[in-house]
């Protein structure tokens, strides 16, 4: 993604109003009825972004890339309830065609309610915005496997407890091969995202809708804080009103701020634009305004790797995706 300023095991009783997640357990009554919720498992998110660190790289073409499908696939054909591989070839900004897959876990598919899951699984085959070995593939612990670890622990949750309406989970492929700002080849336009862009085109269902969509994407880093930017705003306000009105409710403040920041090209922009508002779609995403990209410190470095990811970021962020999905 680029920033662009221009354009159980365990089970809770939640309440509607307020609660408190210090603790692993807690029973709320809501005065209206109850509703059963799984308490979300960081640890089981962080094995999951491990898992996927050790394969390496997962750059598109590779033999990391290619084992760590088959890692993925595995784990949703486990908790899921239809596997759906959506293969395509993707042409980049440098003029490669890559073999490429949308991998995607459907829980409950003939219901007609429903909401997208999503994230990328792929990794930048470059590190830009490193000082040293510019030209090498970073390990992307937090840049793509740390929306997906969530993601697997929530499939794994609704294994055990479906919620009642229609879920989708889909980890695009593909995402993160856009074109450095300082390459010299000519410019291309929409050459991130190349994953999204194609399943927008191209659902894995004809006409497919959905309530809305909530794509996760760099949300492991210590302290993470979570801005509205420009174009959750623009095309899904009420989905975001909800995300972080139950972020805060849940006690997660120094997370969800409710602070207004820029554009960011990702994701939920083509699924936005291409989808023609089928699936009104937000992106929960770290900002940072210490840094110049104003994204996560280690972005699109060697630095973003495991020792930086944060269990209790995993938690806030699974936990609260939890709420909402189970209330719907």
């Amino acid at each position: 993604m680029i920033f662009n300023y221009k354009c159980l095991k365990y089970y809770l009783f939640i309440s509607l109003i307020s609660c408190n997640l210090n603790r692993d357990q807690d029973t709320i009554k809501n005065n209206q009825n109850s509703i059963m919720i799984p308490a979300f498992n960081q640890d089981s998110a962080y094995k999951n972004i491990s898992d996927q660190v050790n394969f390496g790289p997962r750059v598109p073409g590779s033999e990391e890339h290619y084992k760590c499908k088959n890692y993925i696939s595995k784990k949703l054909s486990n908790y899921c309830d239809t596997l759906i591989l959506q293969d395509f070839e993707a042409v980049t900004f440098d003029n490669k065609i890559l073999n490429s897959t949308n991998i995607i876990g459907s829980f409950s598919p003939n219901k007609a309610k429903r909401i997208l899951l999503c994230a990328h699984w792929d990794t930048r085959p470059f590190a830009d915005q490193d000082s040293i070995n510019k030209n090498k593939p970073i390990i992307g612990a937090n840049d793509g496997a740390s929306g997906v670890g969530v993601l697997i622990e929530i499939a794994r949750q609704f294994s055990i407890l479906k919620p009642k309406i229609g879920v989708d989970i889909i980890f695009f492929d593909v995402e993160d091969y856009g074109q450095p700002d300082d390459s010299d080849l000519p410019r291309v336009d929409n050459s991130y995202c190349l994953g999204s862009q194609y399943w927008s085109n191209n659902p894995h269902k004809r006409n497919y809708f959905a309530k809305y969509g909530i794509l996760l994407d760099m949300v492991g880093g210590e302290k993470a804080v979570f801005t509205q930017e420009l174009a959750s705003v623009e095309f899904a306000p009420k989905v975001l009103s909800k995300v972080w009105l139950t972020g805060i409710q849940l006690g997660f403040n120094d997370y969800f701020s409710f602070e207004k920041t820029g554009l960011i090209v990702d994701d939920h922009l083509y699924i936005n634009n291409l989808s023609k508002g089928r699936v009104p779609t937000i992106n929960i995403i770290e900002h940072d305004k210490k840094t110049k990209s104003k994204f996560y410190k280690h972005w699109h470095t060697h630095n973003d790797n495991i020792e930086n990811i944060d269990r209790q970021t995993l938690k806030v962020v699974g936990q609260t995706l939890l709420h909402v999905i189970y209330n719907e």
